[in-house]
């Protein structure tokens, strides 16, 4: 069972990079991070924290190819590699639906994603293996283009992320070297994942144990369960407008019980949108508690599913206060929730 973290970079740049050394020396397989617009930028953190972690992996996740470029992405992910010696994964897909809405991304931008996703892997293995590219695709052209940012892992790992599904789920166990889906916490969301996942792989004539399945969880861990799931609450509400109506019903939140709050989120009353969303709801749609309560669920729900890699990200007091303006006592610093899951879950699993 691999343990990673996945980052949402808001904290300050030293904080950060503190975590980073802690992930390393803890013996965390890797630092994903959000690639937003609405954080800190990834690219210049993992550059800084390259030189001060010896064997932590680091990447994006995901990494975006409708805003960006997939040779761009290339471009960076190569450059990495190079600092981290051979430490760097990618992540892609066409990116978060709120976020290109905000760009005012064309529609066109956003239809066919699967043809996208499967063109820009392509884009993404060629100019990673070989530098340069030419190219005449149906979302993207080259002539001539090259690169000096060479990667030191060859082949270099490339991953799918994926919420909805199942097509870019299948799509990832046929064409990538793994599958990192985010916040599946029930066993129905968990294996209707993991079967399309198989599913494709089993199509294209592969192995999918030899691939990398992931899910991201967010939640909380502290010895104070319910200030743990209290700020787990906070936090997963601010996801609801991104997940997928498809994906709330795989996690038994019936979307029409969460539209009130969605709505309030849309209309920008935080308050009122963490007031209508239901303790349920949070409960549903994150791991918090105590060490038993997220060993219970990895042990009941993720292992059985056949995923054999977690990336947690918890709801820290930094996080609560920045979105959400609150103070929760009794929930622990972020180091100190990854020092609890370290000493407590990842020793025991």
């Amino acid at each position: 069972m691999r343990f990673s973290y996945q980052l949402l970079p808001e904290q300050p740049l030293d904080e950060l990079l503190g975590t980073l050394e802690l992930l390393d020396q803890l013996g965390f397989w890797a630092c994903y991070s959000a690639d937003e617009t609405y954080h800190k930028d990834m690219c210049s953190l993992f550059a800084a924290g390259a030189a001060r972690t010896s064997r932590l992996r680091l990447g994006p996740e995901v990494a975006g190819i409708i805003l960006k470029d997939p040779t761009l992405v290339a471009q960076q992910v190569a450059t990495l590699d190079e600092l981290t010696d051979g430490r760097a994964e990618l992540v892609f897909s066409t990116g978060n639906v709120a976020l290109l809405e905000q760009y005012h991304v064309p529609l066109g931008h956003t239809k066919r994603p699967i043809q996208r996703l499967r063109e820009a892997h392509e884009v993404l293995t060629r100019f990673l293996a070989e530098g340069r590219i030419d190219f005449e695709g149906d979302f993207y052209s080259y002539s001539g283009l090259f690169t000096a940012a060479r990667p030191r892992q060859s082949p270099f790992p490339i991953k799918l992320g994926g919420m909805r599904g199942p097509r870019s789920f299948e799509l990832a166990g046929e064409i990538a070297d793994g599958l990192h889906t985010a916040l599946a916490y029930s066993r129905e969301a968990l294996d209707f994942t993991a079967d399309a996942f198989r599913r494709g792989a089993a199509g294209a004539g592969r192995d999918w144990a030899t691939l990398d399945l992931a899910d991201n969880m967010l939640g909380a861990i502290a010895e104070d369960a319910d200030a743990a799931r209290e700020a787990a609450r906070v936090v997963a509400a601010f996801y609801l407008s991104s997940m997928p109506p498809e994906l709330l019903s795989r996690n038994g939140v019936e979307p029409q019980e969460v539209a009130p709050a969605i709505a309030a989120f849309n209309a920008g009353d935080v308050q009122r949108a963490l007031a209508l969303t239901p303790p349920a709801v949070g409960d549903a749609l994150s791991v918090a508690g105590t060490a038993q309560d997220w060993i219970d669920k990895i042990e009941r729900d993720l292992l059985p599913s056949g995923f054999g890699h977690l990336l947690v990200t918890f709801a820290d007091p930094f996080l609560v206060e920045r979105w959400a303006g609150r103070r929760i006592d009794g929930l622990p610093s972020l180091d100190e929730q990854i020092r609890l899951f370290h000493a407590s879950v990842m020793s025991v699993l």
